[in-house]
């Protein structure tokens, strides 16, 4: 069972222990279905203050990291292993992580994550050493490293055996364009608030027919923007 490895480049390797050691991401970790790796980009500074920021050229609010830096530590984790990965910058002027994406992403072997800080990086280093800037919404964070994690956390939960169930990814919100179908388990009747006859009924067609319907329901009211996906009903797969 192939798995995906996950270097991450950051100023702050401590902040990953934690959100990454728990439920479904340690679970891939300890079965060898994540390779993560984290780098302190700081190891590569050249001074002895280790410095990776400067004043940014024309002035300007902040500091910048610096090209040099970076690229050495770049280049020093992409020689660790095979292939080098596809690098990404994780910045708010990138292209918003979608479940698209995020599947797309899963396919690669190997990411290398770059977690900036202060005013950003040298843009000479998107230029020449990034394949992707990735951004996790339309706000400002302290740093790349919450991006990170979340890229790594949605990532993973797409490698083939994380979640033990194949076909959770395949039926959860967001895939083939539409929300997730309400979920219910026991008691079947609470307070007054009872689980749909259907659910209880035993009838797989059934069962598919209205869950289909909950999807599109469910869109149409929580997020209409998605439905350019499913123009009608109609478009929307047969239950067999």
């Amino acid at each position: 069972m192939s798995g995906i490895r996950i270097d991450v480049l950051t100023l702050f390797p401590e902040a990953f222990t934690g959100p990454l050691d728990v439920s479904i991401i340690k679970r891939a970790r300890d079965d060898g279905l994540l390779d993560l790796h984290l780098h302190d980009i700081r190891e590569h500074a050249a001074d002895r203050h280790r410095s990776v920021d400067d004043y940014p050229f024309g002035g300007g609010q902040g500091m910048v990291m610096r090209v040099d830096v970076l690229h050495r530590a770049l280049v020093h984790v992409q020689a660790q292993a095979q292939p080098v990965g596809h690098v990404i910058y994780l910045s708010p002027q990138g292209e918003v992580l979608t479940d698209a994406l995020v599947r797309q992403l899963a396919r690669y072997p190997r990411l290398v994550l770059v977690s900036g800080r202060y005013e950003g990086v040298d843009e000479r280093f998107i230029e020449h050493c990034v394949d992707r800037e990735v951004s996790i919404g339309d706000f400002i964070l302290t740093g790349g490293e919450i991006p990170a994690m979340v890229l790594i956390d949605a990532v993973t939960r797409h490698v083939p055996g994380a979640l033990g169930d194949a076909l959770s990814p395949t039926e959860e919100s967001f895939a083939g364009g539409l929300l997730e179908h309400p979920h219910y388990t026991r008691p079947a009747e609470y307070n007054g608030w009872n689980v749909p006859d259907v659910l209880l009924s035993g009838h797989h067609a059934q069962i598919l027919k209205w869950q289909r319907e909950q999807r599109l329901a469910r869109t149409r009211r929580k997020r209409p923007d998605l439905l350019g996906h499913w123009p009608s009903p109609l478009d929307l797969p047969e239950v067999e």
